[in-house]
């Protein structure tokens, strides 16, 4: 893999690349992309950049000062296996033309804000982050929204619904039950080999793979695993995670989707994300003795994510869809508490021994709709602000939180009920996200806006086709 602009112009020879392909994210974590032509591609464009409009891009700029760069960072390049013609892929962070300055709606120019404020602290150097991603593999996608009508259809050959369905060459049985697809083995697991596509690709395009299993729902639930990486590098991969997973999915006539709950009374797709701090090569969140030996610094940071979760999953789960899955019954970490081993509690501390560099916490509420960048950013934000201000989190809590009685239940503080609550939250929490000018007052206002018009409102303003069996013969 390439890591200097003079490698990546030597890739270009030496894989007769014809095409090279820009690809920035935008503030709600879709990858856009411009593509160039070989002789565009020069050595003074990795510090230059090449310009494009963002008038365009949701959440950018208007129209009268719509002149953008993009900065290609050469060490993300990487041959893209999906196109016909040999096309190199560089991801780039975006720059203003007037100042020469990181644009601050750039979240990848934010992640490394966050990055230089974490240094600045002296608190750590590097902050990692391991995201475990779900999704859901379809065969057939359908739905539609008009003034008379709304409908979803989605479908799977692994889904038990058709476990009764006449299917070409008689149906063979082997749907996972509802509840019951972690870990079953083929044939009951329909998409052994095109997870190891998928795997096998991310790993020929320079992420660090390690494993792919089915997940716990019917219909095709499954998820990749790569190794942690530096909080940048790791929501790189994260889109590239996404990228090749949507792309082999489509090879094989297959579609996929990352929204939390796709399926109604299963459980819902969600990002489970690591994160430790290090310092000098050495890890901060370990002290031997202590509660699943975590370092006191690793308590201050569960204190500041607990603190702050109403908020940031305004960034972290950051859908209307997102708050069906947090729902109690379905695994789902609603609860505000830490726990080592403890699936149900928002943060899990995983047992790891006395290994010190294995010492991570797990923060289970995130979903894989969140843009990386402002995502990671806003967990090790308000991790931060835990350790400055020892926000402890007080007695960990090592139940099945699931079974608790409904008044130790009530004493725990839960997620929010909706993605207006998180914005709300958000609105009023938010001066740790603005320490050392990582994010901006600019882009927080700008996304609470955007989320509340163009999608809270107008799924407010639709019937809904469930309310039809509520209220019809009202």
């Amino acid at each position: 893999m390439a890591s200097t602009p003079q490698e990546v112009l030597q890739m270009i020879q030496d894989n007769n690349v014809q095409i090279v392909d820009l690809k920035f994210v935008d503030i709600f974590g879709t990858w856009q992309h411009v593509s160039f032509h070989t002789s565009m591609i020069k050595e003074e464009t990795f510090t230059e950049g090449l310009p494009f409009d963002g008038s365009s891009i949701r959440g950018w700029k208007a129209i009268n000062e719509s002149d953008m760069y993009m900065v290609p960072d050469p060490k993300t390049a990487w041959i893209d296996p999906f196109l016909e013609v040999p096309t190199l892929s560089i991801t780039c962070s975006i720059v203003e033309p007037r100042t020469g300055q990181p644009y601050s709606r750039c979240p990848r120019s934010l992640a490394a804000r966050a990055v230089a404020y974490l240094q600045s602290t002296g608190i750590a150097d590097t902050a990692y982050f391991g995201p475990e991603a779900e999704f859901f593999i379809f065969e057939d996608v359908r739905f539609d929204q008009t003034q008379n009508s709304a409908y979803y259809f989605v479908d799977s050959i692994e889904g038990r619904w058709n476990s009764g369905r006449e299917e070409k060459g008689g149906n063979l049985g082997y749907k996972p039950r509802y509840k019951e697809g972690y870990f079953p083995a083929p044939p009951t697991d329909a998409h052994q080999n095109i997870r190891t596509e998928m795997l096998l690709t991310m790993g020929k395009l320079g992420v660090p793979i390690e494993k792919h299993h089915h997940e716990v729902a019917t219909g095709g639930q499954g998820e990749l695993g790569y190794r942690f990486a530096d909080l940048i590098t790791a929501a790189d991969y994260m889109m590239v995670y996404k990228y090749v997973i949507r792309n082999v999915a489509r090879k094989h006539g297959k579609t996929v989707t990352f929204m939390p709950k796709p399926l109604f009374n299963d459980n819902g797709t969600g990002m489970h994300t690591h994160q430790s701090l290090w310092k000098d090569g050495q890890p901060l969140f370990y002290s031997e003795g202590t509660y699943a030996n975590l370092s006191e610094t690793a308590l201050y940071y569960i204190g500041g994510l607990l603190k702050h979760a109403p908020a940031i999953l305004a960034f972290t789960n950051p859908t209307t869809n997102s708050y069906k899955r947090l729902v109690p019954g379905f695994e789902a970490p609603v609860n505000l508490a830490y726990s080592q081993g403890n699936r149900s509690a928002a943060i899990r501390i995983p047992v790891t021994g006395n290994n010190p560099k294995a010492k991570r916490l797990e923060f289970r509420c995130p979903d894989a709709t969140c843009n990386p960048y402002i995502a990671f950013s806003a967990m090790l934000m308000a991790g931060l602000d835990g350790i400055k201000n020892k926000i402890h989190p007080g007695e960990p809590l090592d139940k099945d939180i699931y079974d608790l009685e409904p008044e130790e239940l009530a004493r725990i503080p839960s997620t929010p009920g909706s993605l207006l609550d998180a914005l709300e939250n958000l609105q009023k929490d938010h001066a740790f996200l603005l320490e050392g000018g990582v994010f901006t007052e600019d882009l927080i206002q700008t996304y609470i806006e955007y989320k509340i018009d163009n999608e809270i409102n107008p799924i407010n303003l639709r019937p809904h086709p469930y309310e039809f069996a509520l209220y019809f013969d009202a």
